[in-house]
């Protein structure tokens, strides 16, 4: 069985348009778990209580940006090392370095495409099918 029909991934972001684009490229790719949060508490909240196989997030969100959501992860035991991919609309390295000091396992550049998405996620999960 392939690995992406029984993946659960959480998809962040506060633009509802993203969170769809992003589930119609998952589903693309074979993935059919899908959990949508707008920002990164509701995120966060539900990382803790649902089986969670990676995190899509993006950076730029109230409340509680990717980064944030990024840090309050690896600093919980249970989701420490729950892979996870930082969306983000810039390719800002400053903000690539602190992403990879917090713990990032992948980045994302917005637009991006089914093609890309597989790449970013099966560098971190390996093949998905």
């Amino acid at each position: 069985m392939p690995i992406a029909s029984t993946l659960k991934v959480l998809i962040v972001d506060d633009q509802n348009s993203v969170r769809q684009m992003t589930r119609i490229t998952l589903e693309e790719l074979g993935i059919k778990q899908i959990h949508e949060a707008e920002d990164g508490k509701v995120a966060f909240a539900t990382a803790t209580v649902q089986p969670i196989d990676l995190i899509i997030s993006d950076f730029n969100m109230p409340e509680m940006d990717g980064l944030m959501l990024l840090r309050a992860v690896r600093g919980h035991a249970a989701l420490r090392k729950l892979p996870f991919i930082l969306l983000t609309g810039r390719g800002d390295r400053e903000l690539l370095v602190k992403a990879a000091q917090a713990g990032v396992n992948n980045y994302l550049v917005k637009p991006f495409t089914t093609p890309i998405l597989r790449e970013k996620i099966e560098q971190v999960l390996g093949k998905l099918t």
